[in-house]
């Protein structure tokens, strides 16, 4: 039985997706603005620091809780659940490789009581959507540090409180030598340079900004970027962003399953030849959430600050499994919403129809390019190259 489908944190999702998420999301998509009604109500039911442990105030849920805290947001709004997935990679960057530092601990106590929404930043002009390559380098002078950075884009960058950004370690250091730096909204400017027009996910408001930025010394993580990527960023991302395209995927056929079901009442007795199209789309759907959760599973059986678990994680065979997972789900997850739109017919083509599936199915597209999918298959394909048979 699962006990998370009852705990307070759970059922604040819902909440938030019935009452907050799901009145507001045509308008979201349709203005491409950002979902402050839901957003805000995350923060009221202080879910924006659900990961954080109990210990320092949150409420210590696990990853595979977050994934479903995401999937029930994108059942009613994906950009809603986009960005609590993005903000949530931040934190577990944070808990899991910055908690030996007390500016960092003093920072998450900050965080539940605020309920901060924070914000990545490693897109870069000259790198593109490369994470693990900057230009840009934090610049010390004596206990305080700058940083300027010309990114392509940065998610909810304007209604975000604080930022997390990519950078080389210093001035003289290779572009793949990078640290991960918090910066404050105080000490902090964002000049927009370009607008958000997309086709789908439009309310993440994702433009590019040049960003400037001062601080601490003490905000900057000692762990290398490198070894954060490997262990929690990439593999976290791949999960959490699945936990969005389950989403996705599930509200498309939802309503693929209300229209076949309102064919079956019209007609007592016997059996709409859509039906047929239904079975097939509910093994797609439950192909993808067996994949997610498989992926799910190892990773936090894996995630014990062991030596043994360390060495799979940063190992070249869990790289190609994780990229593998980012690229099938993203390919499955418009199949799903097209065969969907395929059984509703008119009434899914429609936008005025409460069986529309434009915007699944320009949200399901955003998948394959957030990160692109042909980027990580290079990155596979350099792997391969170099990797053992098993």
């Amino acid at each position: 039985m699962d006990t998370s489908a009852s705990s307070p944190m759970i059922l604040a999702a819902r909440l938030v997706a019935r009452e907050f998420a799901a009145p507001h999301a045509n308008a979201v998509d349709q203005e491409a603005r950002f979902p402050l009604e839901a957003v805000s109500a995350l923060k009221r039911e202080k879910l924006l620091s659900a990961y954080v442990p109990v210990a320092m105030g949150g409420a210590g849920l696990s990853l595979t809780e977050l994934v479903q805290v995401v999937e029930i947001l994108a059942r009613e709004c994906a950009a809603t659940a986009m960005i609590y997935a993005m903000h949530q990679i931040q934190v577990i960057s944070i808990v899991r490789h910055a908690m030996d530092n007390l500016w960092y601990q003093n920072y998450l106590r900050e965080l539940v009581a605020h309920q901060y929404l924070i914000a990545s930043v490693t897109s870069e002009v000259g790198v593109g959507g490369e994470m693990r390559r900057s230009s840009c380098a934090v610049k010390m002078d004596g206990q305080h540090f700058k940083l300027v950075k010309d990114a392509t884009t940065i998610s909810y960058g304007a209604q975000a409180d604080d930022l997390l950004v990519t950078a080389r370690r210093n001035p003289d250091a290779a572009n793949s030598d990078q640290s991960l730096v918090l910066v404050r909204k105080a000490d902090y400017t964002l000049e927009q340079k370009g607008g958000w027009d997309t086709m789908g996910m439009r309310g993440t408001c994702s433009p590019p900004f040049l960003m400037t930025a001062t601080g601490d010394v003490a905000q900057i993580i000692d762990v290398p970027f490198g070894d954060m990527s490997a262990q929690t960023v990439v593999p976290v991302s791949h999960l959490l962003w699945g936990g969005c395209w389950m989403g996705c995927a599930a509200a498309a056929v939802n309503k693929a399953r209300a229209f076949v079901r309102g064919q079956a009442r019209a007609n007592p007795g016997t059996v709409p030849p859509t039906a047929l199209r239904l079975a097939e789309l509910v093994s797609m759907m439950q192909s993808l959430r067996t994949s997610v959760q498989a992926c799910l599973t190892e990773y936090e059986a894996l995630s014990v600050a062991d030596d043994a678990a360390v060495g799979i994680l940063t190992s070249m065979g869990y790289s190609l499994k994780m990229n593998n997972l980012k690229i099938d789900a993203t390919q499955a997850l418009p199949q799903i919403v097209t065969k969907a739109l395929s059984i509703c017919g008119i009434l899914g083509y429609k936008n005025d129809s409460k069986f529309s599936m434009s915007r699944h199915l320009r949200d399901a597209h955003s998948a394959a390019i957030m990160v692109g999918n042909d980027r990580i298959l290079a990155t596979n394909a350099n792997l391969l190259l170099v990797l053992k048979d098993d």
